[in-house]
């Protein structure tokens, strides 16, 4: 089988995986806590792994998995309700202990196995082809199968309680009022989430779940404010970043991995400066556009008052701008059709005192 077409659908299920659990992660502000449980279930799969008697099975590290995820979760959510500690610091004390755990049970009891720290902080997602299960006769990789189940397991996951997800989310409080058990849907959350970590560790490796479940989510966040949409964008964001950091790693022979994750990075970059919903210099241009705006009305405004043309020393006088701004402004009113340029000054337009009059006219 051809070993790009392993890794590209291996990363492509692993970003739609990810971002299929990760926009509600996002929407609720748990981003963290997706960090926090992708190392957490370290010591899960080490127990998981003890139990079976040292079997290399995925079912018993999945298990394993989820319930250190959900003993992250719940020790997380304790610490907070104790108000002694906010869910930050919770969180960045619950996480380092479970994984140095975790960390120093594979360095103690599992130095020859396959359990290595490396494996578990980078993966290589280059080695996908290599492990592969005998299906119906045809050797099919273990990635593909993993998290082609896992992607199923999410999608349907989101499918079947879209509305108790959605109102749970936004309105938490809602949710419980109508018997939505709005607690349950955030364990079974948290499950998929570890699922989805421990599925992925040994492809990707954590640091590229824990990029692919916040980055392309929140870039998705920043583009639209629909959560079909949202969710939508999010894989979408995942599948570009998987097909351009294959190649651009190819390219550049780097890691791929980390090539994925660094386009998924200049992805949000983008989002951040130019999405026309969130984007800084989208809003800042907007913002700019606006004080233009609201400065040539009322420019035009005070022209209106005077039967001659005013000069333009005058103006700057009488509103404390500076000559610069002055231009911008009465380039934008001579754009809009409210003022024309004279030797002697500025003076309005028929059309900019009609526009003036209607800004003084009192509401009725």
């Amino acid at each position: 089988m051809n070993a790009d077409l392993v890794i590209i659908l291996t990363a492509i299920l692993v970003s739609t995986a990810s971002a299929l659990v990760g926009s509600f992660l996002v929407l609720r502000r748990m981003a963290l806590l997706s960090d926090a449980i992708s190392h957490a279930v370290l010591p899960g799969i080490v127990l998981a792994y003890w139990l079976s008697g040292g079997e290399r099975a995925t079912v018993p590290a999945l298990l394993g998995a989820a319930a250190a995820g959900l003993v992250t979760v719940v020790l997380v959510e304790w610490l907070t309700r104790t108000g002694k500690v906010k869910n930050d610091a919770a969180i960045g004390i619950v996480f380092p202990a479970l994984f140095s755990l975790g960390v120093l049970a594979v360095s103690l009891f599992f130095r020859n196995v396959h359990l290595d720290m490396d494996a578990v902080l980078y993966g290589e997602i280059a080695y996908a082809p290599f492990n592969t299960l005998n299906l119906w006769g045809r050797e099919v990789p273990e990635s593909w199968l993993v998290m082609g189940s896992l992607t199923l397991l999410n999608l349907l996951f989101v499918l079947l309680f879209y509305k108790e997800l959605k109102l749970s989310t936004f309105d938490p409080g809602l949710a419980a009022a109508l018997g939505l058990a709005p607690g349950a849907l955030h364990y079974g959350l948290m499950t998929l989430v570890s699922f989805t970590s421990v599925g992925a560790f040994q492809s990707v490796g954590a640091i590229l779940i824990v990029a692919f479940l916040i980055i392309p989510p929140a870039t998705a966040y920043l583009l639209t404010r629909r959560l079909p949409v949202m969710i939508a964008l999010a894989v979408g964001v995942g599948v570009v970043s998987s097909l351009a950091g294959y190649a651009l790693a190819i390219w550049l022979d780097a890691s791929i991995a980390g090539m994925m994750a660094t386009v998924a990075g200049l992805c949000f970059t983008l989002a951040f400066l130019f999405s026309p919903v969130e984007g800084y210099l989208t809003a800042r241009l907007r913002r700019e556009r606006q004080r233009l705006e609201v400065a040539a009305r009322l420019l035009v405004a005070h022209l209106a008052h005077h039967d001659q043309p005013v000069p333009e020393g005058e103006v700057l006088e009488e509103f404390g701008w500076n000559p610069r701004f002055l231009k911008q402004v009465r380039e934008k009113a001579r754009q809009a059709g409210w003022l024309e340029v004279v030797r002697e000054g500025l003076r309005p337009t028929a059309r900019g005192l009609a526009m003036s009059s209607a800004l003084l006219e009192p509401d009725p």
